[in-house]
């Protein structure tokens, strides 16, 4: 189990260096521009990046935690918050307690390596699906090492609060139509990188906890062995003796 995963995950970690590219450029625009979306905005979304697997530690957990902490503070700060949760993980932890702020799900997360063309229908069906956010947060585990990742966001913006900030002016003449396909390109980049970051974070951690679970097994497996031969030769001595009793008894 841990060679399958050691192979995922060196799958993963090989294709997601390209994959950050996509992440940093994708990203140039908000910070050399300085976008903020205004305080009377009220409509916040949140992406939750996961998958639909298992065993692979507090990954999902994490994720989920997360979520909820951002919910609680937008909305009592009087924002409207959706939930897009990107694998099913997300909707399974969350659909009990805060269910009612899901826009949709996406599932066959995780089963195979993420490309962009996954990125890229999220991405559609987001913002085919009627709902008018103002800006949002894209939340995904970010990799670090073999042992280590971090849960980490990634802001994102409507083409109205892009299109309507006053440190575009830096620019010169941007059509509205370069813009708005900027705009839908900048999100299916963000979300590639996030699922890419993700899906590393997750086969590494798979990987440690496949680890872990082979070496409980060998520390289990030694100790039966040890419990069957202690019982076998007891009840050998036990017998010898009974032997040696009977017939000691005839002499």
């Amino acid at each position: 189990m841990k060679m399958v995963s050691a192979a995922k995950y060196a799958r993963a970690e090989r294709e997601l260096k390209p994959a950050r590219v996509y992440g940093t450029g994708a990203l140039a625009l908000y910070e050399k521009a300085e976008i903020k979306a205004p305080e009377d905005k009220k409509k916040h979304l949140l992406i939750g990046v996961s998958s639909d697997r298992g065993l692979c530690g507090a990954i999902h957990t994490s994720i989920a935690k997360t979520l909820k902490n951002e919910i609680t503070n937008l909305s009592n700060a009087g924002k409207e918050v959706m939930v897009v949760g990107v694998g099913d993980k997300i909707r399974g932890l969350l659909q009990r307690t805060h269910g009612n702020y899901f826009l949709m799900t996406f599932k066959e997360v995780g089963r195979r390596p993420p490309s962009f063309g996954d990125a890229s229908v999220i991405a559609s069906e987001l913002l085919n699906s009627g709902y008018e956010f103002d800006e949002g947060s894209v939340i995904y585990n970010r990799f670090r090492s073999v042992i280590s990742y971090k849960t980490d966001e990634k802001p994102i913006y409507s083409f109205e609060t892009v299109a309507g900030s006053e440190s575009l002016s830096i620019y010169d003449d941007i059509d509205a139509d370069v813009l708005r396909n900027y705009q839908e390109f900048t999100l299916a980049n963000i979300l590639y990188y996030s699922l890419k970051e993700s899906t590393t974070s997750e086969q590494s951690a798979r990987m440690t906890a496949m680890d872990n679970a082979s070496k409980n097994a060998s520390e289990m497996i030694d100790k039966l062995t040890l419990t069957f031969n202690r019982t076998r030769q007891a009840v050998i001595t036990k017998e010898l003796i009974e032997i040696i009793s009977g017939a000691a008894a005839l002499d």
